[in-house]
């Protein structure tokens, strides 16, 4: 039987096995993924036993994902320039690390805002953190002219925007009224949005009425930024639909088949939420 994983900490809270669950028992696959919370002292000795052969491969989530990283005999480019791995790939001489974030939104997106890259000129993402790092290489392999990235410290949206290179420019959120006139995308990649809390001070009336706005929190389901967004007659994109693309490459590499994303399997994960 071949093993899968995702491994954090905690892990209690991931949805991923759930999803990969189900996937397995629609394609009747003799396999199984399981949730393991590894402690950062404990990693070493969990990478030991992937290198083993144990397990296929797995998910890697908070606090990981740079650990993993570094872990990987191997990484994907895309991976490299992201600086983070969520999952790996057991191979006889070797383990594979790659990013499927990336992609994750951009299925997500893909299938329910179809079109939304058509002609799009600018993009404003929010948050300068790990997240937005994969949203950024996503945006540039779509070839967006211009990508606002705003933060409420500059400096550390200035690094990021630096690091990756590209038609990104560094502000602060205070900017978001002067360029959102232009922009027919919006990511919000923060925190912001969980438990309640809001932006202040973030007018989506500013945007043309053909933008898109999503945002990567999907607890709660419709954020006050997606609900806002609604209000003002925009299209919104919530952030489960990622959640459940990104899961998609790993389970091919792990399983040989490539499963899809389907409204059943959107019913099961929503209806924990």
């Amino acid at each position: 039987m071949k093993r899968a994983f995702v491994i954090g900490h905690p892990i209690n809270h991931s949805r991923s096995p759930l999803i990969h669950g189900h996937w397995l028992r629609a394609h009747g696959i003799d396999g199984s993924y399981e949730a393991i919370d590894v402690a950062p002292p404990d990693l070493p000795a969990f990478f030991a036993r992937v290198s083993a052969g144990e397990f296929v491969g797995g998910n890697v989530t908070i606090p990981h994902k740079e650990a993993a990283f570094a872990f990987a005999d191997e990484l994907d480019p895309l991976c490299e320039t992201i600086g983070a791995a969520n999952t790996l790939l057991w191979r006889p001489d070797s383990v594979l690390g790659f990013n499927t974030d990336y992609l994750g939104f951009l299925g997500n997106l893909d299938q329910n805002a179809p079109g939304w890259d058509d002609g799009l000129e600018t993009a404003i993402v929010i948050g300068a953190g790990g997240a937005a790092r994969a949203i950024l290489v996503a945006l540039k392999s779509r070839n967006v002219p211009i990508i606002h990235l705003l933060n409420r410290t500059i400096e550390k949206a200035q690094d990021l925007a630096i690091d990756l290179e590209g038609p990104i420019k560094a502000g602060r959120l205070g900017d978001f009224a002067g360029v959102a006139t232009g922009a027919g995308l919006v990511v919000n990649c923060s925190s912001v949005g969980m438990h309640g809390s809001s932006f202040e001070g973030i007018d989506l009336r500013l945007l043309p009425k053909s933008a898109v706005v999503t945002d990567l929190v999907y607890v709660p389901l419709e954020t006050p930024l997606l609900a806002a967004a609604r209000q003002a007659g925009l299209k919104t994109v919530d952030g489960l639909g990622m959640l459940l693309h990104q899961a998609v490459p790993g389970f091919e590499a792990w399983f040989g088949v490539r499963p899809e994303v389907t409204p059943e399997l959107r019913r099961l994960v929503e209806a924990t939420l």
